[in-house]
């Protein structure tokens, strides 16, 4: 996943709102284009709404934000952000997936700490500080809160009207929040499907890796960074070997792409691979949900 290191290298560089001008409204245009009949999940979607939401937890107040359309009741998705958080490039891509035929609740990670929106964007939080803000933040992330977390916003999107309740749940994270998709069938039955891109932590020592918690009657697609790879190389064959041990069904890919590139408003996005694993992220949740 991103470190320090890169997020002062990007600051350095110069990484700025302005430098993203072009390649954004690129992005964003890509993010509202309509998706083909054959790769949604239901083909009466339209465009999608957006409400505010908040529920109880054990460890407080989960906030986030819940994109729904049409009006048939379709399956749920949890959609964890990425180290940044919740802000505009994330709430174009829930938006995106809903328009695709799920129920899409934009989760804050955060929630123990802090509310909403802390970042307008990627260049605000590699260039303001954002890695010292959100660290003692994340330290309150272990394998049992994570489960937690996604166990009780399984629970919440199954009480919406909107949510197929007879179908599963999939759960979707990219950086930091990668583990948290790969750790979610773990923590509740009714997740079926766990999405991580370019996420960290997904290999580490002990009996709590995400790796050693993969669920044999569910569906994982693991989306791996060139640059990731390059730093540990035996990740994904761990990843590989854990499948086969536990007869799960699952894709573990590395991408020709750098760590951030399914992320809109992240200096490493490429449209071309970012499309790719959207494709094979619908493609999941067909088979699974």
């Amino acid at each position: 996943m991103c470190n320090s290191d890169q997020l002062a290298n990007w600051a350095k560089g110069g990484m700025t709102r302005r430098s993203f001008g072009g390649a954004a409204m690129a992005a964003g245009a890509v993010a509202c284009a309509p998706m083909d009949e054959g790769t949604a999940a239901s083909s009466e979607a339209s465009s999608a709404s957006m409400r505010a939401v908040s529920f109880t937890t054990d460890a407080g107040t989960l906030d986030g934000e819940f994109y729904t359309a049409g009006d048939t009741p379709r399956p749920g998705v949890i959609f964890w952000p990425d180290i940044a958080g919740i802000r505009p490039a994330k709430r174009q891509m829930a938006s995106r997936l809903a328009e695709a035929g799920y129920a899409v609740l934009l989760a804050n990670p955060y929630y123990r700490d802090v509310a909403g929106q802390q970042f307008e964007d990627f260049a605000d939080f590699a260039g303001n500080g954002g890695w010292p803000k959100v660290t003692p933040w994340r330290e309150k992330f272990t394998a049992q809160t994570i489960a937690a977390d996604n166990a009780a916003a399984a629970a919440w999107l199954y009480e919406q009207a909107q949510v197929d309740s007879d179908r599963g749940i999939g759960v979707q994270g990219y950086c930091m929040t990668g583990s948290f998709a790969v750790l979610a069938p773990s923590a509740d039955d009714h997740i079926h499907a766990g999405a991580s891109f370019h996420g960290g932590g997904l290999v580490r020592e002990g009996a709590s890796s995400p790796h050693r918690s993969l669920r044999e009657d569910a569906h994982y697609l693991i989306a791996i960074s060139q640059d990731d790879d390059a730093k540990a190389p035996g990740d994904k064959i761990a990843l590989r070997e854990a499948v086969e041990a536990s007869g799960t069904t699952a894709e573990v890919e590395v991408y020709p792409a750098d760590h951030g590139w399914c992320v809109l408003d992240s200096p490493s996005y490429d449209q071309q691979q970012a499309e790719k694993a959207w494709t094979r992220l619908l493609a999941t949740y067909s088979e699974a949900l």
